[in-house]
C-alpha cells in the first residue's frame, strides 16, 4: 500500500499506520462517515457534577496522569509560535499555569502526578524550549513529559493516493486529529509504560482550556463510576450551535459523539437545535488505561473510531491547488467505542478556551482570578457566566490588543470595540458597553466607570 510504504519512510509509528489504513478503508468503501439525524436521539438524563466540597484522594491521584493536548499554533491569532506560550497575566502563559497545576496536584498526594503534552511537530520545540526554565520540577525532558502527535498522508481527491507537492513536501501530510491520543499512547510506548507505574486514570484536555483542571470530585467520580471513558459535557448556547454534541444511537443506545462535518446538509437545522440536543463536548475526556489496552487488544492494536473526511487544498493558502481528502478523528468520538461509557454535565467554568484574541482580551481581565495552584476561574461576582466581547477584525491579531489596555470586566456583561483605542488604567465597564472610533488616530478611553452606554470617541 503505498500510504504505509510512505508513512514507514516517514518514520511514522505502526499504531498510527493501522489507525490510518482503518479509515482508509472506509473511505474506499465510501463510507461517508455522516450521522443523519434520525439514527440518533439526543441525550436526557446525564449525571451532574458541582464542583467543590470533595478533597483530593492521595491513593487516587497517585493513579493519575494529566494529559494536555498541545499540538496546536496559534495562527489564527497571528503567532507562528504554539499557542501555549501566550501571556494570560504579565510572565505567565498557559504552560506556567500548567505545570503550576501539576505541582500542586504533587503537593496534594505526596506523589509525582505526571504530566505529559501531546505536542505536534509544529510544537515540539518551542514548548521544551519554554519548559526548560522549569527544569526543577522535571518538566523539561521530553522523555518525561513529551507525547508526539503523528502526521498522516493527505490523499489526491481524484486518484485516492497519496498527493505529491514537490514544491513544498510538507504540504503532503496533515495531522490526524486529536483522536490520535490513543495510537500515539500505545506506539510511544507510554501506555505501558503508565500503567506499569501504577498509573490507571488519565485526565485529557486541551492546554488552551485554563478552566480543565484535574477536579478531585470528578477523579473520585470516575473511579466509583467503573466506567472505562466519561466525557465532560455542558449546556450548549447560541455560540456553540457548530460544535460537536452528545447524542444517543438509536440502534444500541450507545452514547456518541456528532461533530459537524458528520452531519448530513439536509439535518444541520436539527444539528444546531440547542434545545433538542442540549450538550456539547468540552474536549475534556476521562480513561482508564487498562481498560483503552485492553479494547486494543480486541481490536488488533486499532480503535474504531468514526473517520471524518475533510476537503481541502494541498496548499491550504492556495485555493487553486491539487484538491485532498484529510481523514480525521476526534478524540471524544471513542466514547462510542467503550461498553459502559459514560457522560457527565459540568459547569460551564470548566470550559474556557481561548480561541480569539477576545477570549484572551476577557482572560486577562479581573473577570477571571488566578490562584496559586494555577486554578484560572471566573470572579465570584460573575455567577459563573463569561463575559461576552466582541472586536472588530482589526483586533483579530494579539498584537493589535497588546495596546489596548486591560478594563475591569468584572462587572461588564457584554463590551463591544470598534475602531482604533486604547483603554487608560482604571477604567471600569459594567453592564453592556460600547465604544465606537472613527479609523485614523487612536482614541484613548479616559478613566471612570462606564455603564450600560454607547461612547463614540
Amino acid at each position: 500500500m503505498p500510504f504505509e510504504q510512505k508513512m514507514r519512510a516517514a518514520n511514522v509509528m505502526e499504531a498510527a499506520i493501522g489507525a490510518f489504513r482503518h479509515n482508509y478503508e472506509a473511505l474506499c468503501r465510501e463510507e461517508t462517515g455522516l450521522i443523519p439525524e434520525d439514527s440518533i436521539r439526543p441525550a436526557e438524563g446525564l449525571a451532574v457534577f458541582e464542583p467543590g466540597g470533595a478533597s483530593f484522594d492521595p491513593d487516587l491521584l497517585a493513579q493519575a496522569v494529566v494529559i494536555k493536548l498541545n499540538g496546536g499554533l496559534g495562527t489564527s491569532m497571528g503567532l507562528q509560535k504554539v499557542k501555549s506560550v501566550l501571556e494570560v497575566r504579565p510572565g505567565v502563559n498557559f504552560l506556567d499555569l500548567i505545570v503550576r497545576q501539576v505541582k500542586s496536584l504533587r503537593e496534594a498526594s505526596g506523589s509525582k502526578v505526571r504530566l505529559l503534552l501531546m505536542n505536534s511537530f509544529s510544537t515540539s520545540g518551542d514548548t521544551l524550549d519554554y519548559l526548560k526554565k522549569h527544569a526543577d520540577g522535571g518538566f523539561a525532558e521530553a522523555s518525561e513529559v513529551e507525547l508526539m502527535q503523528n502526521q498522516v498522508p493527505k490523499i489526491d481527491e481524484a486518484t485516492l493516493a497519496p498527493v505529491e507537492w514537490p514544491a513544498n513536501p510538507s504540504h503532503e501530510w496533515c495531522p490526524p486529529g486529536h483522536g490520535d491520543l490513543y495510537p500515539a499512547l500505545v506506539g510511544s510506548g507510554w501506555l505501558d509504560r503508565l500503567l506499569a507505574a501504577g498509573v490507571k486514570y488519565a485526565f485529557v484536555s486541551n492546554s488552551d482550556n485554563l478552566g480543565a483542571v484535574l477536579e478531585p470530585g470528578l477523579l473520585k467520580h470516575f473511579a466509583e463510576s467503573g466506567a472505562p471513558f466519561l466525557m465532560e459535557v455542558t449546556r450548549r448556547t447560541p455560540a456553540d450551535r457548530k460544535g460537536g454534541h452528545l447524542a444517543v444511537r438509536a440502534s444500541d443506545g450507545r452514547l456518541l459523539l456528532r461533530e459537524v462535518a458528520q452531519c448530513p446538509e439536509g439535518d444541520l437545522d436539527a444539528f444546531q437545535d440547542i434545545d433538542r440536543h442540549r450538550y456539547f463536548n468540552t474536549n475534556s475526556i476521562w480513561l482508564r488505561l487498562d481498560r483503552l489496552k485492553d479494547l486494543l487488544a480486541q481490536g488488533g492494536g486499532v480503535l474504531p473510531l468514526p473517520m471524518i473526511r475533510n476537503r481541502k487544498t494541498v496548499d491550504p493558502r492556495d485555493k487553486n491547488s491539487t484538491p485532498v481528502i484529510q481523514l480525521e478523528v476526534a478524540m471524544g468520538a471513542a466514547i462510542e467505542c467503550f461498553e459502559g461509557s459514560k457522560a457527565i454535565e459540568v459547569p460551564r467554568s470548566r470550559f474556557a478556551p481561548v480561541k480569539s484574541t477576545a477570549d484572551l482580551f476577557a482572560l486577562r481581565s479581573d473577570a477571571y482570578c488566578i490562584g496559586d495552584d494555577g486554578r484560572v476561574e471566573l470572579a465570584e461576582v460573575r455567577h459563573g457566566q463569561p463575559p461576552v466581547v466582541k472586536l472588530d477584525d482589526s483586533y483579530k491579531l494579539v498584537d493589535a490588543i497588546e495596546s489596548l489596555g486591560t478594563p475591569s470586566l468584572a462587572e461588564c456583561d457584554e463590551v463591544r470595540i470598534d475602531g482604533p483605542l486604547r483603554f487608560g488604567d482604571g477604567v471600569v465597564l459594567k453592564g453592556k458597553v460600547a465604544f465606537s472610533s472613527p479609523a485614523g488616530e487612536i482614541k484613548t478611553v479616559a478613566p471612570g466607570t462606564y455603564v450600560d452606554r454607547e461612547i463614540s470617541l
